[in-house]
């Protein structure tokens, strides 16, 4: 038997171990072997100022990152795992100034309050609040960069949800 065939017949028989046992994920996911469901409520977007697709793009990106990376079905009540929560904070603000007092860069930050309940393990839930941003030139418009952005925050968001959900970080 070659080095390479030895190595593949070990692979082969060492996946059903590593996927039976149901609590780690190829993804570094830890989920109790017992969850076999989650419910993602809608977030809401509760912010002083409300940027109209962030909840919706938000809501998606968690469903399909979760979906893709912990083998949980996804149903729309009462699953082992629920996640809720809200968009609170939606804000432009000054990141830099120059030396003539002139704002160069504009931060747009993204705080999002997050409700975990596990159904299996209750010592796992939380209610945290995350918060990212993104800065952009001071001399570009909003509106112009403002999807990029939020694409860019909300999937640092997501993968802080994820971690703090299934990875214990």
């Amino acid at each position: 038997m070659t080095s390479k065939y030895k190595t593949g017949l070990l692979l082969l028989l060492l996946l059903p171990a590593v996927q039976g046992c149901g609590i780690y994920s190829f993804s570094g996911a830890s989920i109790p072997p017992e969850a076999k469901t989650m419910t993602i409520i809608q977030f809401e977007n509760t912010a002083p100022v409300v940027a109209p697709t962030l909840a919706q793009v938000l809501s998606d990106r968690v469903r399909s990152k979760f979906l893709a990376e912990t083998g949980l079905q996804l149903i729309d009540s009462e699953g082992d795992l629920i996640f809720e929560g809200n968009i609170q904070e939606y804000n432009v603000a000054p990141a830099a100034v120059s030396g003539a007092e002139q704002t160069t860069i504009n931060r747009l930050t993204i705080g999002v309050k997050v409700i975990y309940a596990n159904k299996i393990d209750p010592k796992q839930d939380f209610e945290t609040v995350f918060r990212r941003y993104a800065d952009f030139p001071a001399n570009a418009d909003l509106s112009t960069v403002e999807d990029q952005l939020i694409q860019e925050i909300v999937t640092q968001l997501v993968d802080d949800i994820f971690n703090k959900a299934f990875v214990n970080w």
